[in-house]
């Protein structure tokens, strides 16, 4: 059976040729420092169920002391020059979108014909990982396809993307951080502890109150995790289940879809969600790497003020 360790294993490999055309890269004068964090990653991917919880922690540490201190730089491994690509262009035409067009088919494939096939009783994948497998497979075949179909040289996907890796750092690796930590935090009970501290300080004997305090702490707590997801379930196993649906008889459902979009409302104006807000002017080559927050702030303000109307006015009917 295909687990979802193959897909693991594909990634940290790909991280290990990260590091080691960064070992090479005599252009990059922090050159050690990138094949150092590169290796570690991949060392989480390859054999982070074996380190355990200790090896991991260290090994997050490591990475962390590696960003922390400054000893990450930008590698510009040699590629393509735009007039190169335009001539490329020219020769190739629809025949680029090839590779892209055969990401979403193998997928489809996967799920839908793959998944239920079994050998001797075996199924051929794990039908929970059955999408990320398929699309880890679906990944592999495209870009075979793009090595022949557009002769480029087998190098040449490991150097593109440590060149992606490089530009974006380590902010490429903070979601999933943060969602571990969001995991940590659900498990210790800070939730029970954040809803004592609401029901003892705030005022959360109204109605309106309440829901105030649910949204804009969704908001909050996002921006100080970075991500939605991890904040959910400590401000409603806190907040929403306990005053909102069990004191005032709240819809759960609506109180739950409301006050996601409302944690949403927070990734907008976060540096820590970096794949949404720092990865971007990253890659455009923007001058200030808060600019996508900048503009956003607005936007998500103002949301946040209607989902605490919608949650007012359509939860408790």
């Amino acid at each position: 059976m295909i687990k979802l360790g193959a897909v693991y294993v594909l990634a940290g490999l790909m991280f290990a040729g990260f590091a080691a055309f960064s070992a090479l890269d005599r252009g990059n004068r922090k050159r050690f420092g990138n094949a150092a964090f590169w290796a570690l990653v991949a060392l989480s991917f390859l054999a982070g169920d074996r380190l355990g919880d200790l090896g991991n922690g260290v090994l997050v540490l490591g990475l962390a002391g590696l960003a922390g201190l400054g000893l990450l730089g930008r590698s510009q491994p040699p590629t393509t020059s735009p007039q190169e690509r335009a001539g490329l262009s020219r020769e190739f035409g629809n025949k680029l979108f090839v590779p892209a067009l055969i990401l979403p088919v193998v997928v489809a494939t996967g799920v839908l014909i793959l998944k239920p096939i079994q050998l001797s009783g075996v199924p051929l994948m794990d039908a929970k990982q059955a999408t990320l497998i398929s699309l880890a497979l679906a990944v592999v075949v495209a870009l075979a396809v793009a090595l022949i179909l557009l002769r480029q040289p087998l190098a040449g996907p490991l150097q593109e993307g440590r060149r992606l890796a490089d530009t974006v750092g380590w902010a490429a690796l903070l979601p999933q951080f943060l969602a571990a930590l969001g995991a940590v935090f659900a498990m210790a009970g800070v939730g029970k502890e954040i809803g004592a501290l609401v029901t003892t300080y705030l005022p959360v004997d109204t109605r309106l109150a309440a829901v105030a305090v649910y949204c804009i702490g969704m908001a909050a707590f996002t921006m100080l995790m970075g991500n939605a997801f991890a904040a959910f379930p400590v401000l409603t196993g806190g907040v929403a289940i306990p005053i909102l649906v069990g004191h005032f008889g709240g819809n759960p459902a609506v109180i739950a879809s409301i006050g996601m979009l409302s944690g949403f409302c927070g990734t907008l104006m976060t540096p820590l969600a970096a794949n949404f807000n720092l990865v971007p002017p990253a890659l455009l080559e923007i001058p200030d790497r808060y600019a996508v927050i900048k503009t956003q702030i607005p936007t998500a303000l103002l949301m946040l003020i209607v989902n605490t109307v919608l949650m007012y006015v359509l939860a408790f009917r």
